[in-house]
């Protein structure tokens, strides 16, 4: 049985600043109470005690994983808990000593000693951490979780794993690499979109399906409008100036609007010069990762590290490229991208904690060039090469965060990976696809060994690179 990943695991609502360190821990905190109460043991519960492993360890208070655990444990959803508000919660855990386990029992928590920070690593997975319960009778309950990209939580035991694939796995067309979807497009004579929505069905009614897209895409859009709109300095201690805010002003001069969509017409009436489109786009790109260091409300797409990319070449689509583009290309665009991402995670991985950044980069940039091609006409063929050029020109890119902080050079780096992608889309675009050289499951294939030949020390554990040539010191 094929494992089937819907557009909506690939894209997902939630907190930054890290999929694999923030909102993975969470959800597996939300899973562990769960667990609690499937056991009918959550009220007997007199402390609990985390242990974080490998890089969730290295790299975790960079990436607020202690402050995500707590919030989970709390039994607030990341997906939609007020962001203004978690400043609030965390100091009330740590003035109180004490936390609202699930909302339903309050427990002594001192944060300082019942999160534990293991620098070695679990032998499954780099991002592990495991959860214990002591209980009220003297016994313990004890669950390990691996945070493997992305925002997906797994646990090592998969004994029913199996059957749970083949309940969820209902696509018409499962889908289990680039090949596959190619020969689902030609011989049903569909796009890639049309493939995926076909599956997505399966699963959702039509109304949930297009409600869910245009609910992800308007929380882009406003968090690029929030990010273009906000200044000051990012936490964490690095003094990282937002940049956004000026970039903005200065492009988008006196232009009179009051929400996200009234910035978009704006935008569409700005001067249109080669200078002028990359720096929007990079404002764009900017806006959602400087909001996503923030700890503010992203969409993983496919990680927060990268979430700043595929939201930056659509919006780069309807301000630019097409100004009659509405929902329709909106939902096609956030299908392609969420396929492609699909395959990349299938076939090796969206982990930098597993791959270094081609992992997370890499893979947005791949999405987003794949989903340009689409709603800008191309053929599937073309979709698969577009995403194969971006990929191939990011390969072996190291994850190497300054004090562990999504903030340098994480930022810029999705201003990179989506200029790259508008440039993948063009060529793929320009190119009779049957004159490719690289297939793009070889690529994926590619990128999946070279993470395995890739240093632990590029790989989301601030341990080489520009995290150690760098220090918080120099900032």
């Amino acid at each position: 049985m094929e494992e089937c990943i819907s557009v909506f695991d690939m894209l997902k609502i939630g907190v930054g600043p890290s999929s694999s360190h923030t909102l993975g821990p969470w959800r597996a905190a939300e899973r562990f109470l769960s667990e609690l109460r499937t056991e009918s043991i959550l009220q007997d519960v007199t402390r609990i005690k985390v242990d974080l492993y490998g890089s969730l360890s290295l790299t975790g208070k960079g990436h607020a994983t202690d402050l995500a655990v707590m919030l989970g444990l709390s039994g607030q959803d990341p997906e939609y808990i007020p962001v203004q508000d978690i400043d609030g919660i965390i100091k009330t855990i740590e003035d109180k000593n004490e936390i609202n386990l699930g909302n339903e029992i309050v427990i002594p928590f001192y944060f300082l000693q019942d999160i534990v920070f293991n620098k070695n690593f679990l032998p499954f997975h780099a991002n592990g951490l495991t959860f214990t319960a002591f209980l009220s009778d003297d016994k313990e309950y004890q669950t390990t979780f691996y945070s493997i990209g992305g925002g997906f939580v797994v646990k090592e035991e998969r004994i029913n794993a199996k059957k749970k694939l083949e309940i969820k796995c209902a696509f018409p067309f499962p889908i289990q690499n680039a090949e596959e979807l190619l020969n689902y497009c030609h011989s049903e004579n569909k796009s890639i979109s049309e493939i995926v929505y076909e599956n997505e069905k399966s699963m959702r009614t039509e109304a949930v399906i297009d409600h869910e897209l245009m609910r992800i895409w308007k929380t882009m859009l406003e968090c690029m409008y929030i990010g273009c709109h906000s200044e000051g300095i990012l936490p964490g201690g690095l003094n990282v100036r937002r940049r956004a805010f000026d970039m903005h002003q200065n492009l988008i001069g006196l232009a009179n609007y009051s929400n996200p969509q009234e910035w978009l017409e704006e935008i569409r009436k700005t001067e249109v010069k080669f200078r002028q489109i990359l720096k929007w786009v990079s404002c764009f790109a900017l806006a959602v990762n400087e909001v996503n260091a923030a700890l503010g409300r992203v969409v993983t797409a496919p990680t927060n590290g990268s979430a700043g990319v595929i939201p930056a070449v659509l919006m780069y689509y309807l301000v630019i490229e097409n100004h009659e583009a509405g929902e329709k290309e909106i939902k096609q665009f956030l299908m392609v991208a969420g396929e492609i991402g699909s395959i990349f995670k299938k076939g090796s991985t969206i982990s930098a904690a597993m791959g270094g950044c081609q992992a997370e980069i890499g893979v947005s940039s791949a999405m987003a060039a794949a989903a340009l091609v689409e709603v800008m006409g191309g053929t599937p063929d073309q979709v698969q090469m577009a995403a194969e050029i971006a990929m191939e020109h990011h390969l072996g890119l190291t994850c190497d965060p300054i004090g562990g902080l999504v903030q340098i050079p994480c930022i810029e780096r999705n201003t990179m990976g989506a200029i790259k992608a508008i440039n993948a889309a063009e060529l793929a675009m320009e190119t009779d696809a049957k004159n490719a050289k690289v297939p793009l499951d070889k690529v994926v294939d590619t990128m999946w060994k070279t993470a395995q030949d890739m240093n632990s020390k590029y790989k989301e554990t601030s341990e080489g690179g520009l995290a150690i040539a760098v220090n918080m010191a120099d900032c």
